[in-house]
């Protein structure tokens, strides 16, 4: 016979009821383990919430912190879970995919931008938490009259969260190098073709170099949004999006 008994990371992911357990300290759970870790992180970034840490802000142990997460890993998956609040709610059904793929989308980038640290955690496999798992169900149900088969849904849902998640640590690695240089975004990118114009030989990068000789980024617009990086992340959604469509077009 098949055991089907969910290991117990999977009990601690979804809040399942156990025993009691014999030396607990009073009040400490799984819900304010998490909770505090994601408050540390918000605050002071990932390296900011330690097991000792947290132990230290709960009062505790950090000895104590294992009745109730497991290891170090398995707090990552707990914050992961928790982290990115709750997904878009779309009423059934969701006549045209396009826009309500594109308002999850644009929840998951503000849930990124809102929580840097999300993108330095490490993917452990696919969603299996209640919060992972609410997420997967709200972008499927975007997807539900496209035609698509279940396996082709997962892959769109997978190719646009992890667009999301690359938007956001490109935005990220950007911001950190304009913080070094001073300069904003519009300073970095006449400075970037200026110098490449007088480096890149025509004769061996002749595109790189027309591009470089256009004025393109010298006359760039300034951004139209609070976030510099949002008209980027919109314009490379859409080409997602365009591939999103052009899959459903070949199911007929």
């Amino acid at each position: 016979m098949v055991d089907d008994t969910p290991p117990n990371e999977l009990v601690r992911l979804w809040r399942l009821p156990v025993g009691p357990r014999l030396g607990r300290p009073a009040g400490l759970d799984v819900d304010l383990v998490v909770r505090t870790a994601v408050q540390l992180a918000d605050r002071d970034g990932l390296p900011g919430a330690t097991l000792p840490k947290i132990a230290e802000t709960l009062g505790v142990t950090p000895m104590s912190l294992y009745r109730h997460i497991g290891s170090k890993e398995e707090l990552l998956v707990l914050m992961a879970d928790a982290a990115l609040g709750t997904p878009p709610t779309f009423p059934a059904p969701v006549d045209d995919w396009r826009p309500a793929l594109r308002e999850w989308a644009f929840a998951l980038w503000s849930g990124h931008r809102q929580r840097p640290w999300l993108t330095q955690l490490p993917i452990a496999g696919p969603p299996s938490g209640p919060g992972s798992v609410g997420w997967m169900d709200s972008g499927l149900r975007a997807l539900r009259a496209t035609g698509l088969d279940s396996g082709a849904k997962v892959g769109v849902v997978m190719v646009v969260s992890g667009y999301v998640r690359q938007a956001d640590l490109l935005a990220q690695q950007l911001e950190q190098g304009r913080r070094t240089t001073g300069l904003d975004e519009t300073e970095t990118n006449r400075d970037y073709a200026r110098h490449m114009a007088r480096l890149v030989d025509p004769e061996h990068y002749p595109d790189a170099a027309e591009l470089f000789s256009s004025g393109l980024f010298e006359s760039a617009t300034p951004p139209t949004t609070p976030d510099p990086t949002q008209d980027d992340f919109e314009f490379g959604l859409e080409i997602v999006l365009d591939g999103v469509a052009a899959t459903i077009a070949r199911t007929g």
